[in-house]
């Protein structure tokens, strides 16, 4: 599966975003960086039925920015 690259502008602040997705027990996740960040794991949420990142680290991920990308990922066919 090829890395995905896309562009975000989210309340004027521009990110460039890396989207690699892999399967993991059966589903596909993404492993998601951006502005050359350290990476974080997005998967589905069976509960709302979207993408939402998992990893600890996520609580660093602003939420209109996780939103953003989660719909992007929605859009991919993969």
């Amino acid at each position: 599966m090829d890395t995905k690259k896309f562009d975000l502008i989210i309340d004027g602040v521009p990110y460039n975003i890396k989207a690699t997705p892999f399967m993991f027990n059966d589903e596909i996740r993404f492993s998601i960086s951006y502005n050359d960040s350290e990476e974080y794991i997005f998967a589905r949420d069976g509960n709302v039925g979207q993408l939402t990142a998992i990893d600890s680290g996520a609580v660093d991920i602003p939420d209109n920015l996780e939103e953003a990308i989660a719909e992007k990922l929605n859009n991919f066919k993969i």
